[in-house]
């Protein structure tokens, strides 16, 4: 009887419940699967863009990381600075016409706009978003628009992880999961950091120390699967095309000695963050400033990324020659303030002594990239934030391990160490993403060794520059969030007791005898503010309840009306309200019937009604309260 019970136990229970969550990792692997494509497909056409763009044309090649791998020949030969300038112009003129003509809200970017469909839009995005996404930041980037790959990647799979859910007529929590694991998972994949990937994920939604934690699992599947996916192509192509490394690699290559082995190496890294918090303030300001300055322009919607894209061709040409006069050797190393800049990133890396690192140009690479990403993104170009922010946090760290350096020369003995910290500890403050920032960086280059201090100067990146974020869409917490709007309501509740809702007014009620004529109860209720009234037998105790509705029911039967008494309109059942009850349970049983007010009665004495609650006095209640948590938690 008992094994019985047990295979009953396991069909009914158990059984569902693993459909129900295999059906949910299925559909993040799928979602991952489809991610790693978008990735693939997001990489080979951006490099195409630039090849027969930036190379063919302006005769500019830009380096990479050592670990991405190139799909087209390198071009060696002078570049053309006026040609330069034309092909980013009409690259911005290209995208905005594809953006603004097809899809409005893949401009910017795309990382927003999924967290904005997160928490305001149910989870969905428009199905032709991705694909126009795709398109148009190839072309911002791959002509030379500055920008990165995670806000096109993160939509790209954020998209499609909408789509499946809407298709699949999953509820809108469902639909939210999936696109964070896809906004996770082409970012775990394209930036070969599948850990960082699922964290950030999670993290991004919210600018307070809160995760979706319901999300986590579904992230690491999605990132899982869109990392080998997308991996494994690189692997292969670089078989193909010579190169000697399998693509499951670090995204940057760094020095094999890299670790932290001096505590009084915090002293400096501390200044850093000072130096990093500033400068993502100036950066968050001048991109949404820019951002402000453009929407106020009078001309036409679409043309305003080609604007963008001149502004930011024309700071980098009047960069280049101006740094012919201070360090003509590395002229084209400000050029970095273009496109994606990693090659800049990987020439320092490349340089643990600094030796040869001029701090003109590192000072330029990094105001500049601030400028010409403000201009291409925020004119309403299509790319990502988090590409620049490793580079101008890469730039600004060296300048300051530099300085250390002369300072502190017996503590501060390599460069590197302050690069890719300056990384993580920039784009900590500007993007309120401590966690996944740190093990990003870490994954990107391989410098598991830095945990410590990464851990350091995100915490205090973090901490000190709460008052601004690059992602505006983020909100505090779960508790501000409109996907979780209902989520808090009864666990609020249920911490309340009905007697925490009334007040003085409560107590101050009426009741109506069991047998008093229609007539007479109209004259008494007629000034009273009461929605719904108590009626008392003749011993005083509680009998039942109605409201002015029951009363207008009556009136409107004239023979009933005269022969009525408060009997006839009284309602039974389970219309109290215990003074001790939670409120869950006081909402949920206002739910269950139709009365607007309750009696309130001592359970010491059931038939005495001691007050009138109303539903609306437990909403005020409940807003009280959700006030009140709030304040405590600022």
């Amino acid at each position: 009887m008992k094994s019985w019970l047990i295979k009953i136990g396991q069909t009914v229970i158990i059984r569902p419940r693993l459909r129900s969550v295999g059906r949910s990792l299925s559909m993040a692997a799928l979602v991952g699967a489809v991610a790693g494509v978008g990735a693939i497909i997001f990489s080979l056409l951006s490099q195409l863009v630039t090849y027969f763009a930036l190379v063919g044309v302006a005769h500019y090649e830009q380096g990479g990381p050592a670990g991405e791998s190139h799909f087209f020949p390198h071009f060696e030969g002078d570049m053309r600075p006026w040609a330069l300038m034309l092909v980013i112009t009409l690259g911005g003129l290209v995208s905005g016409w594809l953006v603004y003509t097809f899809a409005p809200e893949a401009e910017g970017h795309g990382t927003d706009a999924a967290i904005d469909a997160y928490h305001n839009k149910r989870g969905l995005i428009r199905p032709i978003v991705p694909l126009i996404k795709t398109l148009a930041s190839a072309i911002t980037l791959g002509t030379g628009g500055s920008g990165g790959r995670e806000g096109p990647i993160a939509q790209i799979g954020a998209g499609f992880g909408s789509y499946l859910g809407t298709r699949l007529g999953m509820t809108d929590n469902e639909r939210r999961i999936l696109l964070s694991a896809g906004l996770g998972a082409g970012i775990g994949a394209i930036f070969h950091a599948p850990l960082a990937g699922a964290i950030f994920a999670i993290e991004v939604l919210y600018s307070d120390p809160d995760f979706e934690a319901e999300g986590l699992v579904p992230a690491f599947i999605a990132t899982a699967i869109a990392y080998c996916i997308f991996n494994l192509f690189i692997g292969l192509s670089g078989g193909w095309l010579g190169h000697d490394f399998d693509g499951f690699g670090h995204l940057f290559t760094v020095s094999e000695d890299i670790r932290f082995r001096d505590p009084r190496l915090l002293i400096p890294l501390t200044g850093m963050v000072v130096v990093m918090i500033a400068a993502s303030l100036l950066y968050v300001r001048m991109f949404y400033g820019t951002h402000r300055l453009f929407k106020l322009m009078p001309i036409r919607t679409r043309l305003k990324p080609a604007i963008g894209a001149a502004a930011t061709g024309l700071v980098a040409i009047v960069a280049y020659y101006l740094m012919a006069l201070v360090n003509e050797t590395a002229q084209r190393d400000v050029l970095s303030i273009l496109s994606f800049g990693y090659g800049y990133l990987q020439k320092l890396l490349n340089n643990p002594s600094g030796t040869e690192i001029s701090i003109a140009v590192l000072l330029a690479v990094a105001f500049g990239k601030m400028i010409t990403t403000s201009l291409t993104i925020s004119s309403g170009g299509s790319g990502g934030v988090f590409g620049p922010s490793v580079v101008i946090g890469g730039a600004l760290g060296a300048v300051v391990g530099l300085v250390f350096h002369k300072l502190m020369p017996a503590v501060v003995t390599r460069i590197d160490i302050f690069v890719i910290l300056g990384m993580a500890s920039f784009f900590a403050a500007a993007a309120k993403t401590p966690v996944s920032t740190l093990i990003m960086v870490s994954e990107m280059t391989g410098s598991y060794e830095l945990l410590l201090p990464s851990m350091w100067v995100c915490a205090l990146s973090y901490v000190f520059s709460r008052g601004w974020s690059i992602y505006c869409e983020q909100v505090p917490s779960r508790l501000d969030s409109p996907a979780h709007r209902g989520d808090f309501i009864i666990d609020v509740l249920q911490g309340l007791t009905v007697s925490d809702s009334l007040d003085a007014a409560a107590r101050k009620f009426i009741t109506i005898p069991i047998g008093m004529p229609l007539t007479e109860i109209v004259k008494i209720i007629t000034p009273a503010r009461q929605a719904c009234f108590p009626v008392i037998d003749d011993e005083g105790k509680y009998y039942g309840l109605f409201s002015l509705n029951d009363v207008r029911q009556f009136l409107y039967d004239t023979d009933m009306g005269e022969l009525a008494v408060a009997l006839d309109l009284a309602s039974t059942g389970e219309l109290v309200l215990p003074v001790d009850m939670d409120l869950g349970s006081a909402i949920e049983r206002f739910a269950s019937n139709r009365f607007e007010e309750m009696p309130v009665i001592d359970p010491g004495a059931p038939d005495k009604v001691i007050a009138m609650l109303r539903r609306q006095d437990v909403i005020a209640t409940y807003n009280a309260r959700l006030m009140k948590m709030r304040t405590e938690r600022e």
